[in-house]
């Protein structure tokens, strides 16, 4: 019982079942992004106006800038968006204050796109299907997959610590 009762908590945590932060707060817009941070972080400009938004790719952990495949993963994700209008499924924030996105470009779910290409693992709060798209990069060996003993992100953090800063 305590499990199930665990289990429910990180799924409402995470926004997958009513009554967690992520469902409370998603919002639903078009955007133009203007920057592309890594892999799984970018800004974007809302079409009406507002604010521009930092956003974290939700349900997806791309490799740090500074792992391998990191530069591989952002660069990809920047050669898809940069500059072009994206529709973003916006729900809630994260620990560090941006906002938690799905994004689809043309019909297309791009957090998916990351996951099927081996430029990013599949993680807490996404989709079911980014687990299988993840399973079969490994089996296919794409991106980050192709050498054996790809390390996930948080692991790599954990290890290394955080990327350093580039130079201005």
């Amino acid at each position: 019982m305590r499990r199930v009762m665990a289990a429910a908590l990180l799924l409402v945590a995470a926004g997958l079942l009513p009554g967690g932060p992520a469902a409370a707060a998603s919002e639903r817009y078009s955007a133009r992004v203007t920057r592309v941070h890594d892999g799984d972080t970018m800004w974007v400009q809302p079409l009406n106006g507002g604010r521009y938004r930092k956003l974290r790719l939700l349900g997806i952990d791309a490799p740090e800038i500074c792992q391998d495949g990191g530069q591989t993963a952002r660069d990809a994700l920047a050669a898809r968006v940069l500059q072009r209008v994206v529709q973003v499924d916006e729900r809630g924030d994260d620990s560090y204050g941006r906002g938690l996105a799905r994004i689809d470009q043309e019909g297309e779910d791009l957090n998916a796109w990351l996951v099927q290409r081996g430029l990013a693992w599949a993680s807490g709060g996404g989709r079911q299907g980014y687990r299988a798209l993840q399973t079969q990069a490994e089996r296919e060996r794409r991106g980050v997959f192709a050498r054996p003993g790809a390390q996930r992100p948080r692991d790599f953090r954990r290890v290394h610590g955080p990327c350093p800063l580039p130079p201005r």
